[in-house]
């Protein structure tokens, strides 16, 4: 069985039928080189690993799309390109929300209206309060001391996805959780970003 993985039309026949030991073999002959690569990419061991194995799992869970006229090596190495283009995206998005998100809060605490910007602020605060532990604490990192997602990633020991889906929920829970008043400038944010 070990001599047919050598060949691409077998080892694609056999990880469309599921088959852990061509999974397994895939991987260890292209982990490595494929984290080379993003990490040519990205310039982060950390981030690199991710989108490396989102990659594999993707091809575990969803092998039986593979066909017998792809190279397998030219599949992986398109495949890491296309999910470190994916997560780039991804985070210029939510860099743009999350820069509008402030801008609006330093114009509210600017404004005339301090009792009405007092109280939207301390909802705000609240809720921020009551966002579960890791959540808040990668906020609180993000928005008050001013770290960069790689900076936190770095400092907390978990990768830059953990870190956007974290901040990412946070935005979430304040978009719900906020009145009908402070909504109303996340819809304009959201607005904005897309136009």
């Amino acid at each position: 069985m070990n001599t047919g993985l050598h060949d691409n039309d077998t080892l694609i026949s056999l990880l469309k039928q599921g088959d852990e030991k061509a999974y397994e073999y895939l991987m260890n002959r292209y982990y490595r080189r494929l984290c080379i690569y993003a990490d040519s990419l990205v310039n982060d061991p950390l981030a690199a690993e991710d989108i490396v194995q989102n990659v594999f799992i993707r091809l575990w869970k969803k092998g039986d799309f593979l066909t017998v006229r792809i190279s397998l090596k030219s599949f992986l190495y398109k495949s890491v390109y296309n999910e470190y283009i994916d997560q780039y995206r991804k985070n210029v998005a939510l860099l743009n929300v999350e820069k509008r998100y402030i801008e609006h809060l330093n114009t509210l605490v600017e404004s005339e209206n301090t009792e009405r910007n007092e109280k939207l602020l301390k909802q705000v605060f609240d809720i921020i309060e009551q966002l579960p532990p890791k959540c808040r604490e990668i906020f609180m990192l993000s928005k008050k001391s001013g770290l960069t997602h790689i900076e936190i990633s770095e400092y907390l020991g978990i990768s830059v996805n953990t870190v956007e889906n974290q901040i990412g929920k946070a935005f979430k829970i304040l978009r719900k959780n906020l009145t009908k008043g402070f909504y109303t400038l996340f819809l304009l944010i959201y607005r904005l970003d897309k136009n």
